[in-house]
């Protein structure tokens, strides 16, 4: 996932713990505490579980984003800095193939040992070395972007890891819920409302009494535009992801955009009119895919098709919230069937970045999406409740240039056979997220949070 705006807060002047990137002891520990919470309310046996290869361990998470911080910043910026045990190095690799062995993904599964209270002092050793590294003021500025990047890598695994655990809970027939009951959108529905470090205030929950927003449609102008970020980013904490770059101009016809997502009873209605018997409406690999694995509804909906397994175990559907857990496949088929199509990447991001970063994360502690409700201006879910599916392959962008050394392999050798997602979800931090975001799957996706925004094209 390379799996996205409130910005941190800039220092004022500089000093030992503020550096001038805005990138503290302070922040680091924050963003580090709250994976350590979304960790929390799992028990040692179901932060081992991996219920498919796409998936990891919550454990293998924790140990993961740690190995990050040690490879590209403490061992080769920090002098005297003591690694942690050496077969970490090959077991919590992911895929940097440049920096040495790595443990097959498939049997992330099968680490047992190291226990999850070494990986937990594994955390707590990396923590304490680069907490005191920025503390003392003793990173340059290559070293300081480098933990900037890691910290926005962190937070992908924050998404991940809840993606990835709700997975493997559904396939228990208990369906154990991942937390407490609790209202959703409430101070205490999860410790992130209070543990993150880079929280707003918590989203509300709309209220039930204001109607659904209709599926109406913004028209949009087209012509020539610039997309993308410099390759130096100028966003105002002065960061980006290397795919997000360099700025381009792009030339498009007039078009239009849902004003939000596609919901569940909509969804339904697709169900019920046979939209996963209809091969004309689907791509032939989608469909083929569909046959294989047998799909007749969203991921986690129950037979009935009237409820969900989620975070909460398994909820009543909420006819009016986003469809979410859908496939590339199955968003092109409904928008075949509802006499639309998907949005270009081009087209999200125009419409994106007029509005701000504002929506249901997981600072709110929802989990959940949740419905759009009248009277909110410009288009509502562009940000949080689900990922959006657009028609976009997942490619470099014209003049890209992947960063030199191991983390060049953080975005670009995937540049194949995946389809580019915008938006963010329930799960991601608002402080992740912007309109130039260029998060990717495989099309055949369906465990992230991921949903449907309908276009059309003219005006």
């Amino acid at each position: 996932m390379s799996s996205t705006a409130s910005p941190p807060r800039q220092a004022p002047a500089q000093s030992p713990a503020q550096t001038p990137s805005g990138i503290d002891r302070a922040r680091f520990e924050a963003v580090r505490a709250t994976t350590a919470a979304l960790a929390c309310p799992l028990s040692a046996e179901d932060q081992l579980l991996q219920s498919m290869p796409d998936a990891s361990p919550t454990k293998w998470h924790l140990a993961h984003t740690a190995w990050f911080f040690e490879s590209f910043v403490l061992r080769p910026h920090v002098a005297g800095y003591r690694p942690g045990p050496p077969e970490y190095e090959a077991l919590f690799n992911s895929y940097y193939q440049s920096v040495g062995p790595l443990y097959p993904r498939a049997a992330r599964g099968l680490l047992s040992r190291p226990g999850l209270a070494d990986v937990m002092a594994y955390r707590r050793h990396v923590d304490a070395a680069l907490g005191d590294a920025l503390e003392a003021g003793g990173l340059d500025a290559g070293a300081l972007a480098v933990v900037e990047l890691g910290l926005h890598h962190e937070q992908q695994h924050q998404e991940l890891l809840l993606t990835d655990i709700q997975h493997a809970l559904s396939c228990n027939p208990l369906h154990p819920a991942y937390r407490d009951a609790t209202p959703p959108g409430s101070a205490s529905a999860t410790a992130t409302a209070t543990a993150t470090a880079t929280a707003t205030s918590p989203t509300a929950t709309p209220s039930a009494a204001t109607p659904p927003l209709p599926l109406t449609y913004a028209r949009f102008t087209g012509g020539t535009a610039q997309v993308g970020l410099p390759v130096e980013s100028k966003r105002r904490d002065g960061f980006c992801f290397d795919n997000e770059t360099p700025r381009h101009a792009v030339l498009t016809t007039d078009y239009q955009l849902a004003h939000r997502l596609v919901t569940n009873a909509e969804y339904r209605a697709f169900i019920d009119a046979g939209g996963y018997r209809d091969p004309l409406l689907w791509l032939s690999d989608g469909w083929a895919e569909a046959q294989r694995q047998g799909w007749q509804r969203p991921l986690y909906w129950s037979d009935s098709c009237d409820r969900e397994f989620s975070l909460d175990g398994e909820v009543p559907l909420d006819p009016d919230a986003p469809v979410r857990h859908v496939s590339l496949y199955e968003a092109d088929a409904f928008a075949r069937w509802a006499a639309a199509r998907l949005p270009t990447e081009v087209e999200w991001e125009l419409a994106a970045g007029a509005q701000a970063v504002e929506g249901n994360f997981l600072d709110s502690g929802a989990l959940r999406t949740q419905a759009a409700r009248a009277g909110a201006p410009g288009l509502a879910q562009l940000f949080g409740d689900a990922w959006e599916w657009t028609q976009s392959a997942y490619s470099p962008y014209p003049g890209y240039r992947p960063p030199p050394g191991a983390l060049g392999e953080y975005n670009g050798k995937f540049m194949i056979n995946q389809v580019v997602l915008r938006g963010g979800s329930c799960f991601s931090p608002r402080s992740h997220l912007r309109a130039s975001y260029r998060n990717f799957f495989p099309p055949a996706a369906r465990w992230q949070v991921s949903g449907i925004r309908l276009a059309k094209d003219g005006t």
